[in-house]
């Protein structure tokens, strides 16, 4: 049976990607590799199609000894990497352990992956190393500007793009020195099951439902293109398999939006399917807040490579996206109550949340 090293796999998009995995008609063994910090979670994994074809493990991609070990003790040719820090405001009060993990943890990575699959110094060409990476690493574009393509040059405006950046560049330069077949998906935005409540739209669905403010950055106008994490997941197989050694793709949704009119969207959703609300409509309850430092105006992705050679496009709109994505945290509470542990959160879900649907 092929198996598939995971890294981040108890994560948003990581946990996402196993559940695809091992949904696929290919019988895959996943072992998935997570240090389980604040953002991951075993309860990201509690329902999987088929629980005997995944092994988690506990540990860093900063442990060399631990990686090279799972390397080969599964016999592991294809690793999709996806352990990272993400969250640009945390990025912004501490910028080193993101360095440590997006840039030293994929270095140690692309190491450990060369110890064992290219011992003599030539890589066989069955193995993959595929990097998950994002659309922040090129910076922002103006209203009118083209969107990204993947020869947009990189000009990182945070501490977590600039981090990713360093480990993009990191991996194509492990093709370009060592010839380790690498593949790499710069993607948008995404949102869906399992995102960990300090993101835009998780935040914007809870505190709707609490009745709190919905803090929007500035003037909200700064636009981002919208990618549901189930196509994300897609496209990232896709390229897995059929993209060239060496090959970069953009990921994007087709969905571009500006902040402020993204969570009037979600707040008619939950008007619609939470109408006994006290706090309806949930539009009232927005506050613009004061801007984050280098906040990119807005991001677009251009996708034509990726359709027009691996025939990959998004399934989900924004719209229907938005209403599964709403739909799913109204109905998870158990998974709320796990990732939410504080008194006042468990008290308002017994009072409020307990049995909506």
């Amino acid at each position: 049976m092929r198996t598939i090293l995971t890294t981040g796999g108890a994560g948003f998009i990581g946990s996402n990607l196993v559940h695809h995995l091992l949904g696929l008609p290919e019988a895959l063994k996943v072992v998935n590799l997570d240090a389980l910090t604040y953002a991951g979670s075993l309860e990201n994994l509690a329902d999987l199609p088929d629980p005997a074809r995944h092994l988690f493990v506990e540990g860093s991609i900063n442990d060399r000894d631990l990686v090279v070990r799972l390397l080969e003790e599964h016999e592991i040719r294809t690793v999709i990497h996806l352990a990272a820090e993400s969250h640009v405001d945390r990025s912004i009060l501490g910028p080193g352990q993101f360095i440590e993990t997006n840039l030293v943890g994929t270095f140690t990575l692309l190491e450990a992956c060369r110890a064992v699959w290219a011992p003599e110094g030539t890589f066989p060409e069955n193995v993959r190393f595929h990097h998950v990476s994002t659309d922040e690493v090129y910076g922002t574009l103006g209203p009118d500007d083209p969107a990204f393509q993947e020869t947009t040059p990189y000009a990182p405006n945070s501490p977590y793009a600039a981090s990713k950046a360093g480990s993009d560049h990191l991996v194509r330069a492990y093709t370009e020195t060592y010839g380790l077949p690498t593949s790499l998906t710069n993607c948008s935005n995404n949102y869906g099951p399992y995102q960990f409540p300090e993101k835009l739209i998780p935040v914007i669905i809870l505190n709707s439902l609490q009745g709190k403010p919905l803090p929007i950055y500035g003037d909200g106008l700064q636009v981002r293109d919208w990618l549901h994490v189930t196509d994300h997941c897609e496209a990232i197989w896709r390229v897995v398999e059929e993209g060239a050694p060496g090959s970069t793709y953009n990921v994007g949704g087709k969905a571009e939006v500006a902040n402020i009119d993204l969570v009037r969207r979600i707040c008619a959703i939950l008007d619609e399917k939470v109408p006994d609300s006290p706090h309806a409509p949930h539009q009232q309850l927005i506050t613009f807040v004061k801007d984050r430092p280098g906040h990119d105006r807005r991001y677009a992705m251009n996708i034509e490579k990726i359709e027009a050679e691996l025939g990959w496009a998004p399934r989900e709109s924004l719209d229907t996206g938005l209403e599964k994505t709403v739909q799913w945290y109204l109905d998870h509470t158990d998974w709320l109550r796990a990732i939410h542990t504080a008194p006042e959160f468990q008290q308002w879900m017994d009072e409020n949340y307990q049995d909506r649907k």
